[in-house]
């Protein structure tokens, strides 16, 4: 296979040779669970310059730039990224296809994201993606149902790291709903973790704790922390959840002063335009209303997702016995 070679400046190019471009690949793509996502973006983008990789290896490449430009915050270049390793239709193409899923999402185009995510199949995540797009909507019986189904099918064909991602996503969204049931599906997710390198995962089962106990934390030194070792890694999406967790448990508690705190943070966030869902939905966790039209799309409508979001917290007040 002829080795994929752009344009590129005299004098730009570090790597001479295309094992010099495999031993940094594969070194990039080793060391970007424990590195800031900053790092990742420097080293493929030298990488994926070079010219010197065959096709597979160069989308290979592409790929995972793309997925940490994403996790940047930095969704023009990573769509520019998926696309380009999509319309490529070698073996990473179902992967960033599901990547562009992802980035319909995050700007809020649930339909968008929602159609493209049932033409995935197995190789695209199917499941998986759905349960993404579905659980922003409140709608955690669905998503749950969705990740459930993509767990067993990682481990039908198996996939661990899958496997455990979609389980540490159904500990995730059972824990609005019943802290009870959550417990057992975060033992589950340990379990799963197990010899697994998966560090935005780790964040999900953090969060997860966090959700499952919210109403009854004694303190936020926890919380504080994991914002601290997200932002260490540069992972947007994590600390947005994370975001997402505490204004649950301030709605709780009825402390609208806090979960404002939470929604101004969440705007920092989206101020490229990702993300901003997660600040419509801390309005309505708290009872808050919106102080600006939403951006985004839901599929099932505003308010069918507000209802939602204000019946979690409203239930877990019950489950504690407040009276607010």
């Amino acid at each position: 296979m002829g080795a994929h070679r752009p344009a590129r400046p005299a004098g730009t190019n570090t790597l001479e040779t295309a094992a010099d471009a495999l031993v940094d690949l594969l070194t990039a793509l080793a060391r970007r669970q424990h590195e800031h996502r900053s790092v990742t973006v420097s080293r493929l983008t030298t990488v994926t310059g070079s010219g010197l990789l065959p096709t597979d290896l160069h989308e290979m490449g592409l790929y995972y730039l793309a997925k940490a430009h994403r996790d940047l915050g930095d969704s023009a270049a990573s769509r520019q990224g998926m696309q380009a390793v999509a319309d490529g239709g070698g073996r990473l193409a179902p992967a960033a296809r599901r990547g562009l899923a992802h980035l319909a999402r995050l700007a809020g185009d649930f339909p968008t994201a929602y159609d493209t995510a049932r033409t995935l199949g197995w190789a695209g995540r199917q499941h998986r993606i759905e349960g993404d797009i579905l659980w922003p909507h409140g709608a955690m019986d669905r998503t749950a149902a969705a990740y459930a189904a993509a767990r067993d099918q990682a481990e039908r064909h198996g996939v661990a790291g899958e496997r455990a991602t979609s389980q540490a996503q159904r500990a995730l969204v059972l824990a609005f709903t019943d802290p009870y049931t959550a417990d057992d599906e975060l033992h589950l997710t340990e379990q799963l973790l197990a010899g697994l390198d998966l560090r935005a995962t780790g964040f999900t089962v953090q969060i997860a704790a966090l959700v499952r106990d919210a109403g009854t934390l004694p303190g936020l030194e926890t919380a504080r922390a994991l914002r601290a070792e997200i932002r260490d890694t540069g992972i947007t999406a994590a600390e947005a959840v994370l975001e997402l967790a505490l204004a649950f448990h301030h709605a709780v508690q009825g402390e609208q002063d806090k979960v404002r705190a939470v929604i101004h943070r969440l705007r920092e966030l989206a101020r490229g335009g990702d993300y901003a869902y997660y600040t419509d939905i801390a309005h309505f966790m708290g009872g808050i209303p919106l102080t600006a039209p939403s951006t985004a799309q839901w599929i099932h409508g505003a308010d069918t997702v507000r209802a939602r979001w204000r019946s979690l917290v409203t239930t877990r007040r019950q489950h504690l016995n407040l009276q607010l």
